[in-house]
């Protein structure tokens, strides 16, 4: 085979007009007329002479029911013609009549096989259990109504390959039954033909066709439509494939389920063979009847899986619901995730994390495959040939050779995937399937040999079958429905959350206003009494006082504390570009100017400092609070250390402060920004325990966010980071001149 040659002579099977080969089978004769007027417009060459006025002039006589276009040949009884009697059937084509006679057998009355198949075997037919006994019963029956030698039953796969299931022969002919026969030894058009035409006979493979004689002047063969004839001439590679088999006469009868081919029931003969009509009738019966069968029992099983598979959905479901609804908990129960796709292995992909349950491929692969699936944007994804598609799962064939997936939004990469091993097949084929050889006349030809030829078939997982693939779609739509009445759960509860946040901090700001007079009014009549009576009152007394004195001082720091607190969350952000390099300059020199001289610290600050987006003087707060810690908690260390850093993410911009002081435990770390948590007694260390709640409400106001990071005894280091102006969404003009915290630089 030349590779300038080979694609045309490949194709030549497809594009061959099967459809209109000018010619049909000698066993029979044709006449092709004109459907309105009854004129002859073309007819087979084997017609004697004084035949065909004959024929014309009893079609005159005879009432023609009606022939819908593109129905099925009807029977039109059995005419005789030169003192032979002829089976006739007639239909239509869009643009003709067509009369077909073949020779008729005597007929046979209660004996007729169409008696036989309803009164026998029929009852037979309703008892098999399984697909595979009913084929094998039919097999035996087609092969005692028609004499054939070999009949066969077989299907064909997505694939288009055909499997026999089924066998009846004779001795002295090759078994075939468990072989497997290519794609490519029918062709599409073909396969379009056996849909529309159900029955087809091959009497004789070494006939010599019988051409048509047009007897219109402005027609050709071309023109006339053999599609339904009985008598229609084969493709000529056909006789030869039939021939190389060691087949002189062929039939075949169409399984067509739903409109499309499922299989065959295909008979061959060393010898010439011709089926009378009435055998005919009752094969293409038989073939009706299996097709319902196998329709019939398929939809009970299928009935039956999807019983089964959504009983399993439903467990999830409700063991979803019973949660709190996140995707996690899918992998909390592996039997229920594994048996609802009949996996070996399941993950849950949520953007970047992945659980995952039984046989299932490294993490980082998940991912991949999770990216490239959620690209192609379907809502349901199977394949049991993976590596064909997705070349890097060729790695990957001992977990994942088949994959089905889900995925449950089109915004976030969140999927559901269900993972299959590769299952090593080996298929006997009838010949070596890729042997069509091209002879010097430069026509294909088909394989000569049918042996058996064994081939192995790597690469492929279990396919995924129907009920599966619905199963894990109705789960899809279900996890939807959670996830979404979760989310509106969710909702209100941010919503109920929000008025009532609203409303204390309202409260908060209102007990905070009002209790700043009473604790300076406490402190002012302390300093009176003292004042006018303190000669008379006793050292024990004048104690009690400044004790009351500095309680009440205390309670208005506090007081005071919180009317910021709430401050922070009521006022209106006013973001600028803050240069944070003459921010921490100016608060470093206030803060060391409120030190005592002896005390000795050391700040470590960078040369540089990014302009951070932010409300001046909320961060100008957040960064004091920050810096005021560090200094308080490192009081005992000389020197003191405190360091100030810039911190750049993906997330924007910020500043980190460390020092040397007394630590804290990490396992109290979520305690540290709530208002009055403090880990140290205040005897210690003075504060309010507000410091670092502003801090976060601050950063988390600005979007951002805020982390500590501490050990006992080895010091601690705070820091925030803010998003950058440009992925700030765009609310009003921002002002884009630079500030300090102190206004407009």
């Amino acid at each position: 085979m030349t590779e300038a040659t080979s694609p045309d002579l490949l194709s030549s099977c497809h594009t061959e007009p099967i459809r209109v080969p000018g010619a049909v089978q000698p066993h029979g004769r044709l006449l092709v007329l004109d459907p309105v007027t009854r004129q002859l417009v073309a007819r087979s060459e084997n017609w004697p002479p004084d035949a065909v006025p004959a024929a014309l002039h009893a079609l005159e006589a005879f009432a023609l029911p009606e022939l819908p276009a593109g129905a099925a040949p009807a029977s039109l009884g059995v005419w005789t013609l030169d003192g032979a009697r002829w089976d006739v059937s007639g239909h239509r084509t869009e643009r003709h009549l067509l009369l077909e006679f073949e020779p008729a057998r005597p007929t046979e009355g209660n004996e007729a096989p169409i008696y036989s198949l309803t009164r026998v075997f029929l009852p037979r037919l309703q008892e098999a259990d399984s697909v595979p006994a009913l084929t094998q019963l039919v097999a035996v029956e087609m092969k005692r109504l028609t004499g054939f030698g070999r009949c066969l039953v077989y299907r064909f796969d997505e694939a288009g390959h055909g499997e026999v299931m089924a066998e009846a022969i004779d001795a002295g002919y090759d078994s075939y039954a468990g072989h497997h026969f290519p794609a490519g030894d029918i062709p599409q058009q073909a396969r379009a033909l056996y849909v529309l035409n159900q029955f087809r006979l091959i009497a004789d493979a070494n006939y010599i066709p019988v051409p048509l004689r047009i007897e219109a002047a402005s027609l050709s063969a071309a023109d006339i439509d053999l599609s339904q004839a009985q008598l229609r001439s084969v493709s000529p590679v056909h006789l030869e494939y039939m021939r190389n088999m060691g087949t002189l006469s062929s039939m075949s009868v169409s399984i067509v389920i739903d409109g499309q081919l499922w299989g065959l029931v295909s008979c061959h003969d060393h010898a010439p063979r011709f089926i009378g009509m009435s055998t005919r009738l009752a094969c293409e019966h038989l073939g009706q009847l299996l097709a319902l069968q196998i329709s019939s029992k398929e939809a009970n099983r299928l009935v039956a899986e999807r019983l089964v598979l959504r009983q399993l959905t439903l467990q999830i479901v409700a063991h979803l619901s019973d949660s709190d609804a996140t995707l996690k908990r899918l992998v909390l129960e592996p039997s229920l995730m594994l048996r609802v796709a009949r996996a070996t292995g399941a993950a849950v992909v949520l953007d970047d994390a992945v659980w995952s349950v039984g046989d299932v491929p490294p993490e980082a692969d998940i991912q991949g495959l999770a990216q490239w699936i959620s690209g192609l944007g379907q809502e349901v994804y199977h394949s049991d040939t993976l590596a064909r598609h997705y070349a890097p799962a060729a790695a990957l064939q001992f977990s994942a050779a088949g994959v089905l997936a889900v995925s449950i939004s089109q915004v976030h990469r969140h999927l559901i995937l269900w993972f299959r091993p590769e299952i090593v097949k080996t298929v006997t084929w009838a010949g070596n399937p890729r042997k069509n050889a091209i002879a010097e006349d430069g026509r294909i030809h088909p394989r000569k040999s049918f042996e058996s030829w064994q081939e192995r078939i790597r690469g492929s997982a279990q396919a995924w079958s129907d009920a599966e693939i619905g199963a894990v779609g109705e789960l899809r739509q279900a996890l939807i429905g959670i996830v979404l009445r979760r989310a509106e759960e969710l909702a209100e509860v941010a919503h109920e959350l929000t008025r009532v946040n609203k409303e204390l901090e309202a409260f908060s700001y209102t007990v905070s206003h009002d209790l700043r007079a009473p604790m300076r009014h406490i402190a002012g009549y302390v300093d009176l009494v003292v004042d006018a009576e303190g000669k008379a009152l006793s050292p024990r007394a004048l104690r009690y006082m400044a004790n009351v004195k500095d309680a009440a001082s205390f309670a208005g720091q506090l007081v005071d504390a919180l009317l910021d607190f709430s401050r922070m969350g009521r006022a209106a952000l006013k973001r600028r570009p803050v240069d944070t390099r003459l921010l921490v300059g100016d608060l470093v020199r206030e803060l060391s100017r409120q030190e005592p001289p002896q005390r000795q610290v050391e700040w470590v600050l960078d040369a540089h400092y990014p302009a951070i987006h932010a409300d001046p003087l909320l961060l100008q707060v957040a960064t004091r609070n920050l810096l005021a810690n560090a200094l308080k908690y490192s009081r005992g260390r000389d020197p003191a250390r405190i360091v100030v850093r810039t911190v750049s993410t993906e997330a924007g911009d910020g500043l980190e402060i460390e020092d040397n002081g007394v630590g804290f435990q990490m396992q109290y770390v979520g305690k540290l920004f709530g208002v009055f948590q403090r880990l140290h007694q205040a005897e210690e260390f003075e504060g309010t325990g507000i410091g670092l709640a502003n801090v976060k409400r601050i950063v988390e106001r600005h979007g951002g966010t805020v982390w500590a990071v501490g050990e006992p005894g080895a010091g601690a280091r705070f820091g925030f980071v803010l998003p950058r102006r440009e992925d700030i969404p765009a609310q009003n003009p921002p002002d884009t001149s630079p500030t300090s915290p102190h206004g407009t630089l």
